[in-house]
């Protein structure tokens, strides 16, 4: 049976839904999120929308164009700092809401800032992040620091946390106790110090390493002042 053309898939009540570029962008998010962006062909988004793959030039120039599409979407569930606050608040519930989206799409981090055509969510979220700062009185070139150190440190974390071979407490657990359990006696004293007095006590949780640092960070900031541009 031929696929749909441009309308796309039928919906539950047998109607056609239109084909648009926001329903390809966001199939594109989930094919991604599922498979990863090495998987994501022309043929691979038109699959799952029932059309056939040059459908898709009618809404979108191309696999570059989604990609921007992608990323504006991936920066439009980011919160932005919220207005009734402090910088050093804003700027970390807006971390933490970062950490959120790059862990629900971990090909975006690759990807946040490679675009040479940013959407207008990305465009704004920039903006707010910016504005934020200043009206913290931030100086211009002290602006610039903060977002470059915490945006480093968030991704940076991200990374990591996803490469890790637990993705909870209880893997976490296992997987320290498996390493420790299998080392030999006293071969590694601070390995097993740091495992058995940190890591395997009760009610750690490794997203809280995520926080301290970012406290840090933001302490820092805040402590150093508004240096000039060459500090």
């Amino acid at each position: 049976m031929p696929k749909a053309g441009k309308a796309g898939k039928a919906g539950k009540d047998g109607v056609r839904v239109p084909l648009s570029r926001e329903r390809v962008i966001r199939t594109a998010v989930a094919v991604a999120d599922g498979k990863g962006s090495a998987a994501l062909t022309m043929r691979a988004i038109a699959e799952p929308l029932g059309v056939e793959a040059m459908s898709l030039y009618h809404h979108v120039k191309g696999r570059e164009d989604i990609l921007d599409g992608m990323v504006d979407t991936v920066f439009a569930e980011i919160d932005l700092p919220p207005r009734d606050t402090d910088w050093k608040s804003g700027m970390r519930h807006r971390a933490l809401s970062v950490r959120a989206a790059l862990k629900r799409h971990p090909w975006a981090i690759g990807l946040m800032d490679s675009r040479s055509r940013p959407g207008p969510a990305t465009l704004r979220h920039h903006d707010a992040v910016i504005g934020a700062l200043r009206a913290g009185g931030l100086s211009v070139p002290m602006t610039a620091h903060a977002v470059s150190l915490i945006d480093s440190y968030v991704y940076g974390f991200v990374l990591q946390e996803l490469s890790l071979p637990f993705t909870g407490d209880g893997d976490l657990d296992e997987v320290a106790g498996a390493i420790i359990g299998d080392m030999p006696a006293d071969a590694y004293p601070h390995l097993t110090e740091i495992a058995t007095e940190h890591v395997l006590k009760p009610g750690y949780d490794y997203a809280d390493e995520f926080v301290y640092g970012l406290d840090l960070i933001l302490d820092a900031l805040g402590a150093r002042g508004n240096p000039g541009p060459h500090s």
